[in-house]
């Protein structure tokens, strides 16, 4: 069961788009003409996003494994 949990949590994550930006990163890259900063930025902001949510889950699975012993 944790499994398939952690398969789905992790196809959901690897499947982010390119709409994961706030406003004022959208309204700078919507003015500059260049893609491959938006390509850039883009890839930023998930890699932030993705960091604590791969560290909640070490965290997450440590504490499951030793309620589970």
């Amino acid at each position: 069961m944790f499994k398939k949990i952690a398969l789905l949590l992790f196809l959901g994550l690897a499947s982010c788009s390119a709409y994961s930006q706030c406003a004022v990163c959208k309204t700078t890259i919507a003015s500059s003409a260049d893609k491959e900063s938006a390509k850039g930025l883009n890839g930023g902001i998930l890699y932030l996003a993705a960091m604590p949510l791969v560290f909640m889950g070490i965290i997450g699975y440590k504490v499951w494994r030793q309620q589970k012993d």
